[in-house]
């Protein structure tokens, strides 16, 4: 067995899937990772999404989610457009610009760990992207490609946070990155004073419970709170605020990958032609977006709410 050649590989596919940043850590269980996550759910900031309680265990440790687990092998796309939307349309979001990037990046885990039982012989699997119990930006941070920066996003210092976070867990060993990657947020504090709704804390804490990206997409309510009225500065999708005024955003460039293409009427639709939409033509339209999680009748709510 050729730990260092294997390891290659793994890399070599990773780079043939598009993938921009590959790193490597060993499978074990994230203890203060698992402290931190314990105490902010008894706090309630996940809201109503009770989901991030479901299955800790599994959530903090890749052996118990992948049985005879070795390797947590952490990918990084961009999605970071080159278009801009017209500036009287709501604003949407980034990464929900173009096609649903489950399906993306999902298609690209099955196709790598094809190639690593190809090119390495047996190895066992699953890969994950933002749809299973997997604390990403824990591995992400563990295997060197970046920091968490207290906006709570993964920031690498040469490309900034615009990134897709995909896992793949293998019962393959591999070499294993540094994983040491320095903090480079410093005093800056532009993201938390610029957060229209207070959700970022002063100690790298997110309240996911007061962020835009929650009320407008995981809020299943067709209220939201009076007290945000005022405070969603045109967002009816997600919210970019904490990653627009990040310094190291400065460093991002457009996306190759032709699925993440922004649909035209993301880019186009006035807040009238919002309003006018239908439910069949929302479909049809966003028949491939993220914009469907939130479904016809949240954007509608969300519409009424930063409109009125």
């Amino acid at each position: 067995m050729n730990i260092s050649h294997h390891t290659a590989i793994v890399k070599h596919i990773a780079t043939l899937c598009g993938f921009d940043y590959c790193g490597i850590a060993r499978a074990a269980a994230l203890d203060d990772d698992a402290r931190r996550l314990e105490t902010w759910l008894s706090k309630g900031m996940n809201g109503s999404m009770q989901y991030m309680e479901n299955y800790f265990d599994l959530r903090v440790n890749p052996v118990k989610l992948v049985p005879g687990a070795k390797s947590v092998i952490t990918l990084l796309f961009n999605y970071f457009p080159s278009a801009s939307p017209s500036p009287d349309t709501p604003r949407i979001s980034r990464y929900a610009w173009g096609n649903d990037y489950h399906e993306v990046i999902k298609a690209k885990l099955k196709w790598f760990l094809q190639e690593m039982k190809l090119q390495i012989g047996e190895v066992s699997g699953r890969g994950f992207v933002d749809s299973a119990p997997v604390l990403e930006r824990a591995w992400a941070q563990r295997s060197g490609l970046g920091w968490v920066g207290k906006n709570g996003n993964l920031i690498n210092k040469r490309s900034g946070s615009f990134f897709f976070i995909a896992s793949l867990i293998v019962d393959t060993e591999l070499e294993y990155d540094d994983p040491v990657a320095k903090d480079y947020c410093g005093s800056c504090r532009k993201c938390i004073d610029a957060c229209p709704t207070g959700a970022i804390h002063e100690n790298r804490v997110v309240d996911g419970s007061k962020c835009i990206s929650y009320f407008t997409i995981e809020l299943k309510d067709m209220l939201i709170p009076d007290e945000m009225k005022g405070k969603f500065n045109n967002w009816m999708f997600g919210c970019d605020i904490c990653q627009e005024v990040c310094p190291w955003n400065r460093f991002s460039t457009a996306t190759n990958e032709m699925a993440f293409e922004p649909i035209p009427e993301i880019l186009n639709f006035t807040t009238q032609d919002w309003e006018e939409l239908t439910e069949e033509s929302f479909k049809k339209i966003f028949k491939n977006s993220p914009l469907k999680r939130a479904k016809f009748n949240g954007i509608k709510r969300n519409l009424k709410f930063i409109s009125s």
